[in-house]
């Protein structure tokens, strides 16, 4: 909705969020880097009506320019504090349910990072921590210091290399986990096609922050979704309905956060807990992520160091 997909109207946002809570979706994420702070005001309006409604996530510590492009991270303690502050004041809340670092800092040790996480619950500023895109060393030393409640990294049908040992931690340690792009930034959802016209506000536009999406591999992984779509159609569903539904049935203490703007998509996704896939339509779509063509980020982005088999292009 705000400053990553293109240009996007505030009361179209604002429907497709009070349409979320009417079905029960009761989880909205955001950050202060999206749109820097506009994402966080547009969820604010919201919550200034329906604030018990809703668990209300938010992220600190990226860093970004002029145009959004990351610059580096800040994870040290004062940053941390200064941040809060302002996500609490854009959010117009008086506490932030979970509060999660955007990546982890590697100049800042963790224990500090997490030390004044902790003390933000201590003063009822946060409720509960978390960390995204962590290492499993990283989530040790983090719960070590204060319990961690969720890590969000990405994690979808073409996207499996949390499942090479991050989700086992998690299992171990008590950490939910929340599957950010489980659409595949519209790969899996039908919203992207090779020949559209790009927005140049849309980063997917640009191969060389998302190569997956960029003119080398776009084609190639359209492809494997079409066996999204044809699974979808045997069960009279949308695509998205579909990776949802797989990523659902992975572990009980997975929790996808698709991101929208649109009323209809928000409808749809939210039929994707009574889709049930067959076993051998889970395996077929398990088979989709060896095939896929192409990084998952460009390699001036930060990233975690983990590249599982399914990460990299062969």
């Amino acid at each position: 909705m705000s400053g990553l997909y293109g240009e996007a109207s505030e009361e179209e946002g604002v429907r497709a969020i009070n349409v979320a809570l009417d079905l029960g979706m009761n989880l909205l994420d955001t950050a202060d880097v999206y749109g820097s702070g506009h994402n966080e005001r547009l969820v604010g309006s919201v919550l200034r009506h329906r604030r018990d409604e809703a668990i209300v996530t938010t992220k600190f510590g990226n860093v970004v320019d002029a145009t959004g492009r990351p610059m580096r991270i800040n994870g040290r303690a004062e940053y941390v504090h200064e941040a809060c502050a302002r996500s609490l004041r854009r959010l117009d809340v008086d506490v932030i349910d979970l509060y999660l670092q955007h990546r982890v800092d590697p100049d800042t040790p963790i224990e500090e990072t997490i030390g004044a996480m902790a003390e933000l619950v201590q003063a009822g500023k946060v409720r509960y921590i978390g960390l995204c895109e962590a290492l499993p060393a990283d989530l040790r030393r983090a719960a070590a210091v204060h319990p961690i409640a969720v890590l969000q990294s990405e994690y979808s049908v073409l996207e499996r290399g949390a499942e090479a040992e991050v989700l086992d931690t998690c299992e171990e340690l008590g950490i939910g986990f929340m599957a950010y792009s489980p659409l595949s930034r519209g790969l899996l959802g039908g919203g992207l096609d090779p020949a559209r016209k790009p927005d140049p506000a849309d980063t997917r536009a640009d191969g060389a922050r998302y190569p997956r999406l960029g003119p080398a591999h776009l084609a190639a992984n359209l492809e494997l979704a079409r066996t999204v779509r044809r699974i979808a159609a045997d069960h009279r569903a949308g695509p998205a309905e579909v990776a949802l539904a797989w990523l659902l049935a992975r572990r009980p203490w997975i929790v996808p956060i698709p991101g929208t703007r649109r009323e209809a998509h928000v409808v749809s996704n939210a039929r994707a807990d009574a889709l049930v896939l067959a076993d051998e339509e889970m395996v077929e779509l398990e088979e989709l992520a060896s095939k896929v063509s192409g990084d998952r980020f460009g390699r001036d982005l930060p990233t975690p160091d983990w590249v599982s088999p399914t990460s990299r292009s062969p």
